[in-house]
């Protein structure tokens, strides 16, 4: 299909009383788009709850947004492509609210040979035809004729909830855990640590090389005389000793600094560490996917690499646990089971897998949540492909967490959301006596607060007794 093409009229071709206009209807997301544009967040526009007791008795779209309707006519229709803009007169008369619509129109009311300026009589009206706005444009208009493609615009998403944010402040009655952050010897690794003591997630326990820990606490510029340091002589030191302080209670969660995964992992996992439990280990991550309307959990995308039926089983329980204790404790979420088909087929184990833990959820042999699957992707997350395969599920197209059959796609999935689709990616690490707060170099600083928060949400969970 051949794109719409934009045609401009030349100065030669313009003639006094040309007009040419356009309609565009305000929606709430236009404000909403137009307040991240150009930074105007007057509560006016933005908060219903103000804008009520205002003199417009509520909200109303920025009056610049009616103004840019015009630049907009200007410059792709008349005189179009090529036209520069020198001056814009403009007088508001009505307030223009969500759901209106306006007309804008521009009309040639004089032309100068010089420099070749042509003056425009600007009206913008309601569906009533009131007048919203007035006034003149004055322009460059372009000599030469100019044919071209209406180029494509992005596509944009916008995030109205900072979910992540909401999480951290749900911290605030609660005290800072005490956490020990495993060899932290980098300023990244540092600053993690320290944006969550600043928020009073944590209270950080610095176990490692000291000099390497003090040095990196000077390229950072943060300074650490506050927190309490443990000198160890690498890694593997610091790892140990951490493990032992949290198997001993000195400190309620552990936080991983300038180390591998794995290399923590190895300290956590012997029984004689003192950290496992009933439970398999497992990774979650909790994501803030700007088009989906809620938190998604994902698990496991780090640690189980294909995990049998008793160890999914597990995982599960694991992120039902998390789940509820963030978003309601008395609700149960929706877990969809994941595979490449939402057919059950005996060559596919994942599938074979997903039946076998519905009916173990169905014997309550895993509770408090609703299960389903096996689920495609698709399925699982979007309402409009549960209609078109005409699918009965209470899970499908509105899952809480997506269990993966494997490391793999569960990674896939997880580094997609967050790469293609913008998403942000907390992750914690579950199923042991205190959770892990696995931070990357990679994470914003909201994602780093969120994982920290996570993990001191279920550190009080499991004081408290609501997990196991």
């Amino acid at each position: 299909m051949q794109a719409p093409q934009m045609e401009n009229v030349t100065f030669n071709e313009l003639k006094i009383g040309q007009s040419a206009s356009l309609a565009r209807t305000l929606s709430e997301r236009d404000i909403a788009l137009f307040a991240v544009m150009s930074g105007d967040v007057n509560p006016a526009h933005l908060d219903a709850e103000y804008a009520r007791d205002s003199a417009f008795g509520g909200v109303i779209g920025h009056g610049m947004w009616t103004g840019a309707l015009i630049s907009s006519l200007l410059g792709t229709t008349l005189p179009g492509p090529g036209t520069i803009y020198l001056n814009q007169n403009l007088d508001f008369k009505k307030p223009v609210r969500p759901g209106d619509t306006v007309r804008v129109s521009v009309t040639v009311k004089e032309k100068r040979e010089h420099k070749h300026v042509v003056i425009f009589d600007c009206l913008c009206s309601d569906a009533l035809g009131e007048t919203v706005a007035a006034g003149t444009a004055v322009v460059i208009a372009p000599t030469d004729k100019i044919r071209l493609s209406r180029p494509d615009l992005p596509e944009v998403h916008l995030r109205n909830h900072d979910r992540y944010r909401h999480l951290v402040d749900s911290c605030e009655a609660l005290e800072p855990v005490r956490t020990a952050v495993v060899h932290p010897v980098t300023a990244i690794a540092l600053q993690a640590a320290h944006e969550a003591a600043q928020e009073r997630l944590i209270e950080p326990v610095l176990i490692g090389p000291e000099a390497r820990i003090r040095q990196a606490a000077e390229e950072a510029g943060i300074d650490i005389r506050a927190y309490r340091i443990i000198d160890v002589e690498h890694s593997h030191a610091a790892a140990a000793r951490a493990v032992q302080m949290a198997a001993s209670g000195e400190v309620g969660t552990l936080m991983k600094g300038s180390l591998a995964t794995d290399e923590l992992l190895s300290a956590v996992l012997p029984s004689a560490a003192g950290l496992r439990t009933e439970r398999r280990i497992s990774h979650a991550y909790v994501m803030d996917v700007p088009t989906y309307h809620k938190l998604l959990v994902i698990t496991d995308a780090a640690i189980n690499v294909a995990p049998t039926l008793d160890e999914k089983a597990d995982i599960c329980r694991n992120a039902i646990d998390l789940w509820r204790v963030i978003v309601d404790q008395a609700a149960e979420p929706k877990l969809a089971i994941l595979a490449a088909t939402e057919k059950l087929k005996s060559n596919i184990q994942a599938t074979v897998d997903a039946a076998c833990l519905c009916k173990m959820a169905d014997r309550h042999q895993i509770a408090g949540a609703r299960l389903d699957g096996p689920l495609a992707l698709d399925l699982a997350i979007s309402q409009q492909a549960v209609q078109d395969k005409g699918l009965t599920s209470h899970v499908a197209g509105d899952a809480d967490i997506l269990l993966a059959p494997d490391i793999h796609s569960g990674n896939m999935i997880a580094k997609q959301l967050t790469f293609l689709g913008g998403a942000d990616a907390a992750g914690i690490v579950l199923g042991a006596r205190v959770p892990l707060i696995l931070t990357s170099r990679a994470d914003s600083l909201r994602t780093r607060l969120m994982s920290c928060a996570l993990a001191v949400r279920m550190a009080d969970a499991r004081r408290k007794g609501e997990i196991k």
